[in-house]
């Protein structure tokens, strides 16, 4: 027998250009040079023939797409799905990741039966297993949220384990999350499968046929080019793997598809002397690095390691991806962590060691969605290593979207357009892919920063704010401050602190926030999303009134905070827009949103000469001046009255702040504390906050950073886009009805949908929970994401939460729904459903009481507060 540690390199044998697994491939004529003739047109045109690209024409077939052919490089299946571990787990690290795979279990168990094809499916389960604590409390939080979604998973205690998995080490184990649904399947078969299925619904599948480009005319898909001729099409989905941002960047106009290759390695051994059973869960040991399951009785084991090995940044250099060259000395450290975790498989046999390139993009989730500069071109791309789990899932959200103009889930997490060109720099992806797939495995507490392709984008000040004691973080490319260190704090300590409880910032953000409150303090906000739409007419008016709930029909000066509307009601944008001039609007809109924000408006765009859109987002520096002092600041500097007799609130005016002249101040300041926000033209920035400081100084101002903002703004019950508010949010849900201009005969996006929803009655609401019973020092922090329950039952989920420094507790915000009626339809909810139940918040399967209310705590318990103040002040006094 051959032992792992002393195998030789040259001991086990590669498959020299054949799959790990074997799967036929029908689509081809007889013989390798014989090919099915190439159609001159068709409705849509996949590239990619691996187990992504079949799944979504698939999909697009099962919802009545004709006209769809798929094109493969090479053989059908012969990239990465030929090499893929053969896993498909819901344990995800977010809940639309967890969705989609457990949509590709139930389709991976039903395919034999629909197509006649065997894919090797036996649901085996699966153990994610804890060495320590913080692992064991995050498997937990994971728990909690799969069960909001009817998944079925148990925390187990390590005698479980050794019971479920008899090989398995248990000794350093502190417990572990038991899966009972997740499976291993066969991939190239499921491929296969997926491709007969169809084929058999009129899906032409063509191999040995590259595409080369994709051509657009006046940025809409017309045709696609390839070794073979062209297609004429109307919609192209790039599902090429490895090569998604080289045939991104080879089209006509350049897409941008941010992934990058790196290297990924696992083990085959033969059958151990007692056969490993088929249904042997597989073991996921992300303290140690490692993933194994049953494979042919023996096992399959590979990692994630800390240094990673990136390929392909040259680009594309081969047809086919061919079993790449053994590494075992980096192979080792996982080959020990695997001996560790079952040293039973000492004596195993080696049977190979498979290196594969696998894709990441740099925030670990996939690329989805239709590109944001050329309509008709989707993308499914980027899988980080999930790209069997997720196939299933995402072809079908993909072909719902391209049939109904979106999927039936939030799917932003993963939408394309939460990156720009600016994440399509080869060198920031080979850095950046390098970080995130040691990160797969690695435990991420809440509030983690990437730490490799930072300092991008950046404002004027960064500099200055740094040397005062900026701790950052990185939203969209760009630096923004997290809060600030005081003198004589230990940095290195508070850079490393990671915790699912109370965090060592924890004081230092009390202080910001207690400045916004009784003083003045400046946070850089400039990473806004600012545009400016201007017109020679009433057209920016017209397109506005028409995008917006809101009515923009207001005198110059004012400023509306509104939504823009899908056509379902649900917020595609939420934005705040001034008035600057008759035919002018400043729009601002959240960081994340520059990519996605300006698609919705320019895809609803009339072409009009005479109308302009422009990002001026790098044009002007954000300050936001928060707190009571704030108007004697800017007073003192402007020489003007700044009190709202005077300076009324949501109000804009152009004024000069010490020697600069242009400056956009506005009363508001996204928290609900007075204040002003100041966009300033960047060559005027350091002036600016060189004067606020110094005149400051004498009103006890200071900086403050988005720890600070985050917390005021969830005590005073703000909903933010991309954390509480989402494409099937609508403002009735969350109490903005008030922000809709039903009394107005205007016709804008979602008005339909709205008057219907206030005729039939929300069936969720956005809400406030103050947690109780809680102990700040000692208990689990909330964080987002928590299960809701009233009266014991699930009601909803968190989407944000934060400590709030007065009402001196924790306060969530989430939606909650009433039970479904009669056949399971939605019930209204009301007022009275809210206010009468009896709330818990769950928080790593602990549940906390919680009171819940629609509307903001900070008055009534500031009274509260203030005459317990009161009572102590006179009961010392009386003594």
């Amino acid at each position: 027998m051959l032992y792992f540690m002393l195998l030789p390199p040259q001991t086990g044998y590669r498959l020299a250009g054949r799959g790990l697994w074997t799967s036929p491939h029908l689509f081809t004529v007889s013989g390798d040079s014989q090919l099915l003739p190439l159609p001159g047109q068709a409705r849509v045109v996949i590239c990619g023939g691996g187990i992504v690209g079949t799944s979504v024409a698939y999909h697009l077939a099962k919802l009545g797409w004709t006209d769809i052919v798929l094109l493969e490089q090479g053989r059908l299946g012969a990239g990465t799905t030929r090499l893929c571990a053969g896993i498909v787990s819901v344990a995800k690290p977010i809940s639309i990741e967890c969705k989609m795979a457990n949509y590709s279990n139930t389709l991976y168990e039903q395919l034999e039966g629909e197509t006649g094809v065997k894919t090797g499916y036996v649901k085996t389960g699966s153990l994610c297993l804890a060495q320590n604590q913080d692992r064991f409390i995050s498997l937990k939080r994971l728990a909690s949220r799969l069960k909001v979604m009817g998944i079925s998973c148990n925390i187990v205690k390590p005698k479980d384990i050794a019971k479920l998995h008899p090989l398995v080490n248990i000794h350093d184990l502190v417990g572990a999350l038991h899966l009972p649904g997740d499976a291993v399947v066969s991939p190239p078969d499921v491929n296969h499968a997926l491709a007969v299925g169809a084929a058999g619904q009129g899906v032409q599948i063509l191999e040995r046929t590259t595409v080369q480009q994709v051509l657009v005319e006046k940025g809409h898909v017309m045709a696609v080019e390839t070794d073979r001729g062209s297609i004429e099409c109307e919609y192209f989905v790039n599902c090429a793997g490895q090569w998604a941002y080289e045939l991104g960047q080879a089209s006509e106009m350049k897409v941008s598809v941010p992934l990058h290759g790196c290297e990924h390695f696992y083990l085959l051994t033969k059958p151990l002397q007692e056969a490993v059973p088929p249904s042997t869960p597989v073991v996921i040991d992300m303290d140690g690095r490692i993933y194994a399951r049953q494979w042919h009785g023996g096992f399959l084991s590979g990692g994630f390691e800390k240094n990673p090995k990136p390929i392909f940044t040259e680009g594309r250099n081969q047809l086919e991806i061919q079993n790449m060259q053994e590494d075992w000395d980096h192979f080792e450290p996982m080959l020990t962590s695997l001996l560790r975790r079952m040293p039973s498989l000492e004596s195993a046999e080696i049977h190979q060691l498979v290196n594969c390139p696998e894709s990441f993009t740099p925030d670990m989730r996939c690329l989805m969605g239709e590109t944001p500069g050329v309509s008709g071109y989707y993308v499914l791309a980027g899988m980080n290593s999930s790209g069997l789990a997720f196939a299933g899932g995402a072809g079908k959200y993909l072909a719902e979207w391209m049939t109904y103009g979106y999927p039936t889930a939030n799917v932003w997490p993963l939408d394309v357009k939460r990156f720009g060109n600016l994440q399509s720099s080869r060198t920031f992806l080979r850095h950046r892919v390098m970080e995130v797939m040691p990160l797969l495995y690695e435990l991420k507490v809440p509030r983690w920063d990437f730490q490799t392709g930072r300092q991008l984008r950046t404002s004027p000040l960064y500099d200055r704010l740094d040397t005062q004691g900026a701790r950052w973080m990185e939203k969209h490319g760009f630096e923004r401050p997290k809060y600030f260190v005081p003198p004589g704090k230990d940095l290195l300590s508070l850079d490393q602190s990671k915790t699912f409880y109370k965090p060592d910032w924890f004081d230092i953000v009390g202080a910001e926030v207690k400045c916004c409150k009784e003083a003045v303090c400046v946070i850089d906000m400039s990473s806004f999303t600012k545009f400016e739409l201007t017109s020679t007419g009433d057209q920016a008016l017209e397109l506005l009134q028409h995008l917006c709930a809101n009515d923009l029909d207001v005198p110059v000066g004012h400023i509306i905070h509104t939504g823009m509307l899908n056509e379902r009601g649900g917020y595609e944008n939420d934005c705040s827009v001034v008035r600057l001039s008759k035919n002018s609007f400043f729009i601002v809109s959240p960081t994340d949103q520059q990519v996605h924000c300006w698609s919705w408006i320019k895809k609803h765009m009339p072409s009009d000469p005479h109308l302009h859109l422009e990002d001026v987002s790098w044009k002007y520096t954000a300050l936001n001046l928060i707190g009571p002092r704030a108007m004697d600041v800017l007073a003192e500097l402007s020489y003007v009255s700044m009190t709202p007799d005077h300076f009324p609130s949501m109000f804009c005016k152009e004024m000069s702040v010490g020697y600069a002249n242009g400056i956009r101040v506005m009363s508001m300041t996204h928290t609900g504390e007075p204040g002003f926000m100041l966009y300033i033209p960047i060559e005027y920035a350091l002036h600016v906050y060189n004067e606020v400081m110094s005149v400051g100084q004498k009103y006890g101002i200071r900086n403050a950073g988005y720890y600070a903002l985050r917390s005021l703004r969830i005590e005073k019950f703000f909903a933010f886009w991309g954390q509480d508010l989402d494409a099937f949010t609508t403002p009735l849900e969350c109490g903005r009805e008030f922000r809709v201009k039903f009394d107005k005969d205007t016709d804008f996006l979602g008005r339909e949908a709205l008057l219907q929803q206030r005729q039939d009655g929300v069936t969720r609401r956005f809400v406030m929970l103050v947690l109780e019973d809680h102990d700040t020092e000692l208990d689990l922090w909330p964080w987002w994401g928590e299960p809701i329950y009233r009266n014991g039952q699930l009601a909803g989920t968190t989407t944000s939460s934060a400590y709030s420094y007065t009402l001196e507790r924790h306060v969530c915000l989430g939606f909650v729904s009433p039970p479904p009626g009669p056949e399971g339809l939605p019930t209204p909810i009301t007022p009275d459903f809210i206010n009468r139940g009896d709330y818990e918040v769950d928080i790593a399967g602990q549940r906390y009481p919680a009171k819940a209310k629609l509307y903001p705590f900070s008055s009534l318990f500031t009274q509260q507060k203030r005459r317990k103040d009161d009572l102590e002040l006179s009961n010392l006094q009386g003594k």
